[in-house]
């Protein structure tokens, strides 16, 4: 079984901590499904924030669904001028046999601008 990366994000609509957990679930959520992965197919996942961001952290959400035993770490995003606000964004290592170009990485709602060449 091949080690593969996931990449995803999702734009929140307000800094608070229900809805954070509310949009990273449904992001992994959508990352596990599209892949037909489950937790168990989880090594580690990395998680960044905007600097907008305060609520919570977005690891929580994935603790929420049940991920309990998949090392999970999170970090700030680069402020960098003119970015996309309110930004949470998945690095996710996985065991899969799909080939690279099979993965299917997810962008929901208008974080789907951010990587038009990846976005599924």
């Amino acid at each position: 079984m091949a080690v593969r990366a996931v990449r995803g994000a999702v734009q929140l609509e307000m800094d608070e901590a229900d809805h954070m957990d509310e949009q990273v679930g449904a992001l992994l959520t959508a990352i596990l499904e599209r892949n037909g992965l489950t937790a168990d197919d989880l090594i580690s996942i990395w998680f960044t924030a905007t600097p907008d961001l305060h609520c919570d952290f977005p690891a929580a959400a994935a603790r929420k669904l049940g991920i309990v035993d998949v090392p999970l770490i999170c970090a700030q995003e680069l402020d960098i001028q003119g970015a996309m606000p309110r930004v949470v964004r998945v690095l996710a290592h996985i065991e899969s046999d799909r080939p690279r170009a099979d993965i299917a990485h997810v962008y929901l709602g208008a974080a789907a601008a951010l990587r038009k060449d990846i976005a599924q």
